[in-house]
This record gives C-alpha cells, sequence and structure tokens, in this order.
C-alpha cells in the first residue's frame, strides 16, 4: 500500500487522535485496556502524546492515508545498549481495516526501526484469538516465541497473549530475498 505513510507523531495530531479514538471506542474496547474518559478528549491526548515524546522511550507514530491520521503505530520500551530492543503496538480505524493498512504501517515501522533507530530486535503481542493480528505480524516476517499468561490487562480482564519477535538481521534477510 504505496499511499500508507507513518510518521512520528506530533502535539499538534491530539485533536485528530482524538476524535478518531472516540470514533473508534467501540471498535477497540475489546483489544484495548480500560481507559480513562479524558483519554479520548484532545487534551488527554495532547497530554499523552507529549509525554510519550519527552519519555525518551517513545517513539510513536501516526498511521497517514491522503493526509489524514488513520491509526497509531508505536514502538514503545525502547531500550538502548546491549539490548536495542523495542515493543511494538498498533492499531487503526475500523474503516480501514482488512485493507492491508496495518500491514503497511507494521511494514514501514520495521524498517524505521532498524534502518534509522539502530535497534535490533521488536517485540508484539497479541490476544490469542486476535488472529488478524498475528497475521499482520507474521506477514512482516515476526516469529511467535512464546504465550504469556495474563500477560496486559486488556477491556478490564488480565489476558493471555502470543509474544512475536522480529531481529533486524532476519528482517534484512526477508527484505533482501524479495528484492
Amino acid at each position: 500500500m504505496s499511499d500508507i505513510a507513518i510518521r512520528l507523531i506530533s502535539p499538534a495530531d491530539a485533536e485528530e487522535m482524538a476524535a478518531l479514538l472516540r470514533a473508534n471506542r467501540e471498535h477497540m474496547a475489546p483489544w484495548d485496556p480500560l481507559r480513562e474518559e479524558s483519554y479520548y478528549t484532545t487534551e488527554g491526548q495532547w497530554q499523552l502524546i507529549s509525554d510519550s515524546l519527552r519519555s525518551g522511550n517513545a517513539l510513536p507514530h501516526a498511521i497517514v492515508e491522503a493526509g489524514r491520521v488513520i491509526g497509531r503505530v508505536n514502538l514503545s520500551n525502547v531500550v538502548h545498549g546491549a539490548f536495542q530492543s523495542a515493543n511494538l503496538g498498533y492499531w487503526v480505524d475500523a474503516a480501514a481495516t482488512g485493507r492491508g493498512v496495518a500491514s503497511a504501517a507494521v511494514a514501514a515501522v520495521a524498517e524505521a526501526a532498524f534502518l534509522t533507530y539502530g535497534l535490533h530486535r521488536l517485540e508484539a503481542g497479541t490476544l490469542l484469538h486476535n488472529v488478524r493480528s498475528q497475521r499482520v505480524l507474521e506477514r512482516n516476517g515476526f516469529v511467535r516465541f512464546g504465550m504469556a499468561p495474563k500477560y496486559l490487562k486488556i477491556a478490564g480482564d488480565w489476558q493471555d497473549h502470543y509474544l512475536f519477535q522480529l531481529l533486524s538481521e532476519n528482517w534484512l534477510e526477508s527484505r533482501s530475498a524479495t528484492s
């Protein structure tokens, strides 16, 4: 999907992001932690984005199509030094699902992680029944390496997750093979 791009998110995106989150609240509910009402406000998004950018351990990106933000793809818990790793998370507008948007965004952020940010490893977790998200990861070369019991509190309950990883050398190999 050549018309899908990612860019670092900015506090200037807070209003658009809040509107998108409000519109997708029901769609995201089964996959998200329970959120405070402030999360869905422009002010709440402004604070969250600002804090994330200042933290030094996050690289939050907007997913953009035709100049409009349609989701997020985030690198969080970024650790440098000997680990060179980050956690990957993503979501897209309900209207954009099923069109390869998440796959394109994950591909773009993996490229940035390995070529721009110098990371060695990305890790992602999915709920056991989230087959669509697992396919996104597998299409991008992620390999399932385990299952974490009660890993995250999603929709109010501690839920098991499959864990996936992508190493820079495997990403480079697969990229060379498809070029």
